[in-house]
């Protein structure tokens, strides 16, 4: 069975870009919400601070999406490459 790459690298680039905007925003109503995740996640997306502002959670959140894409297409590349076996 094949993973289809272009909808993995749709679906778990929106799903961790999603899911960095709900953190984001969440950070944004209860300061300490996240905040340790959000300062690790700071220190692999440059440009990125982490902090309780509308413009870093946008930022974040794009990061995500782009950062899971590459993830997923490159998931689900190497697991149809790894399901199909040696080439004859």
């Amino acid at each position: 069975m094949r993973i289809n790459v272009k909808a993995a690298t749709m679906t778990i680039g929106l799903l961790w870009g999603l899911a960095m905007l709900v953190i984001g925003l969440a950070n944004l109503a209860w300061p300490s919400y996240g905040a340790a995740f959000l300062h690790l996640i700071a220190s692999l997306y440059p440009g990125y601070e982490g902090t309780a502002d509308i413009g870093q959670v946008l930022v974040g959140a794009i990061y995500g999406l782009v950062d899971g894409a590459f993830g997923g297409a490159a998931m689900s590349w190497l697991y149809n490459r790894l399901a199909a076996g040696p080439s004859a």
